[in-house]
């Protein structure tokens, strides 16, 4: 996985600064509508949490004063891995998929609260680590945390939805994210947040 500093973030906004979103389609057809997500995509934002988790894990394995917060990290990206397998079977070689379907909006919805609990326990480890870690490795916690934090604004942004999980934060809105424009809180897009993470 590529480098988190600041430096690489910066030369990674300089190249993928406005990237057109295809991750989803809303169309309204009397009165109904209805969301048709890109399953690639899907997957590619459950990757992103499953590469933070590992990246800020790495970080915290050679300290046992944090393996509290390791373990923590470890369960969260258990069960998202598990949530990511499950929708991967399920699609199979589908390209698309309905989002209102109830079937299909649980095991979404099974991924994204995955990924929550997975930038849940980042931030509680970055918080807690105190002077344990160095502050360059804080750092680069901070911004696999920032890059995982926008996907998952993407992703709540093109499921219409909204979070209510502390800390609050800036979120994108759907319009926002047609548009491939920065989230609010960390100044990052999806494609840059998926570059420093290591999705393509």
């Amino acid at each position: 996985m590529k480098s988190l500093s600041r430096r690489s973030f910066l030369r990674t906004s300089t190249l993928l600064g406005a990237t057109a979103l295809t991750a989803c389609a809303v169309t309204t057809t009397n009165g109904v509508t209805t969301i048709t997500l890109d399953v690639a995509k899907v997957k590619a934002y459950g990757q992103a949490g499953l590469n933070a988790a590992a990246t800020v894990s790495s970080f915290l394995s050679a300290f046992p004063a944090l393996a509290p917060y390791a373990a923590a990290i470890s369960v969260a990206d258990t069960a998202l891995s598990g949530a990511l397998k499950a929708f991967s079977d399920a699609a199979g070689s589908t390209l698309t998929i309905n989002y209102n379907d109830a079937s299909w909006q649980t095991r979404v919805s099974s991924v994204l609260s995955g990924m929550t609990t997975v930038a849940g326990a980042i931030n509680s480890a970055i918080a807690g680590s105190g002077s344990i870690l160095s502050a360059t490795v804080i750092a680069d916690a901070k911004t696999a945390d920032n890059a995982l934090v926008t996907i998952i604004s993407v992703f709540e942004a093109l499921l219409g939805i909204s979070s209510t999980r502390a800390p609050v934060r800036a979120r994108m809105t759907r319009d926002m994210v047609f548009v491939g424009a920065s989230n609010p809180a960390t100044g990052m897009t999806e494609a840059q947040a998926l570059a420093i993470l290591g999705v393509k």
